[in-house]
């Protein structure tokens, strides 16, 4: 890997069943493979019958809060999805993650990565005020299913301009809106709803798309 050094990777198995899906869930900019919000989204989808596994980018494992730029982390994301696809043999490889993890993920499934799905989750459309610098040109490009998460609050991604983003996506992408969940899926408590609700949402939406997706894969 980049920086001389390996990487860590953790898998986190589905509870229940041998499970038909794996996911590769890449952190944000900010994270790293153990945060508290990849561990709750891990935790929520695990629930639900989906294996994760988790990883540290070369930065995060490195110690920097610097991130790599983009190739070197679209090249860790290869890495670990070429293991987990040696080792675990998956019917079906989901590729994805958290905010800039998951926007790795879709540059390299634009590329023609071999992989079955994507999951993103708060994929960043545009830096934080900055809506004139879209980040959209490689996802008509996307050729496997998408399942993408964000906030109605979030400040990386308006809703205005994603909606007019898929009008050319094609109905291969399925967007769901979290009501009032900010970037981090974080909700205001006088919305009344909860953090824990937002996850809950995510974990079922995810369950059914997954197990539409499955049958194609066997």
């Amino acid at each position: 890997m980049d920086r001389g050094r390996e990487i860590t990777a953790v898998l986190d198995p589905a509870a229940g069943p041998a499970p038909a899906a794996v996911f590769v869930c890449a952190h944000g900019a900010g994270g790293h493979l153990a945060d508290r919000g990849l561990l709750q989204v891990a935790a929520a989808l695990r629930g639900r019958g989906l294996s994760v596994v988790r990883f540290n980018f070369p930065y995060a494992e490195a110690g920097s809060r610097r991130p790599d730029p983009m190739p070197t982390l679209t090249r860790a994301v290869a890495a670990v999805a070429g293991r987990v696809t040696q080792e675990l043999e998956p019917k079906l490889l989901i590729l994805g993650g958290r905010s800039m993890g998951g926007r790795a993920a879709s540059l390299l499934a634009a590329d023609g990565f071999p992989c079955d799905a994507l999951l993103l989750l708060a994929y960043p459309l545009h830096p934080a005020n900055r809506p004139d610098r879209l980040r959209e040109a490689h996802l008509p490009a996307i050729r496997v299913p998408v399942l993408c998460f964000n906030g109605t609050r979030d400040a990386l991604c308006r809703r205005d301009l994603m909606e007019r983003t898929l009008e050319r996506l094609g109905p291969g992408w399925t967007m769901h809106w979290l009501e009032g969940a900010d970037h981090g899926f974080h909700v205001l408590k006088a919305s009344g709803r909860t953090d824990a609700a937002v996850l809950e949402e995510i974990a079922a939406v995810t369950e059914g798309w997954v197990s539409r997706l499955v049958p194609a894969a066997a």
